[in-house]
């Protein structure tokens, strides 16, 4: 693959991640109803919401930033554990094999941007 169209990729699938997570970080810190909803059925504390849209914030302006790449490989990192978190509180709280596969689309674009990054 051309060093281009590896660039275009990397920046397709990062955009992507990052404005899912841009929305889930705000929708998270204005404490919507469905976020409580969703938030107390899965047995979390409200809190957490503030926590999490914080975290997804800063993790989004660490995947954008190309200075301190320690900073963006923990952003990943942290971005993985979420969506494996996700996907098993799902699992766990009885919402189904269905419910639970939406966090790991969402994971493997954040696979493809890491994949793309290491190789630009």
């Amino acid at each position: 693959m051309k060093h281009k169209t590896i660039k275009t990729l990397y920046w397709v699938f990062t955009i992507l991640i990052s404005l899912g997570m841009l929305f889930s970080g705000v929708s998270s810190l204005m404490l919507t109803e469905q976020g409580k909803e969703i938030m107390t059925h899965l047995g979390y504390p409200l809190y957490l919401n503030i926590i999490l849209g914080i975290a997804k914030i800063l993790g989004v302006i660490a995947l954008l930033q190309w200075k301190f790449e320690t900073i963006k490989e923990w952003a990943y990192a942290g971005f993985t554990i979420d969506f494996i978190g996700a996907s098993a509180s799902y699992l766990f709280s009885g919402d189904g094999i269905l419910m639970a596969l939406i966090p790991v689309i969402f994971l493997a674009v954040l696979f493809a941007s890491y994949i793309f990054w290491k190789k630009t």
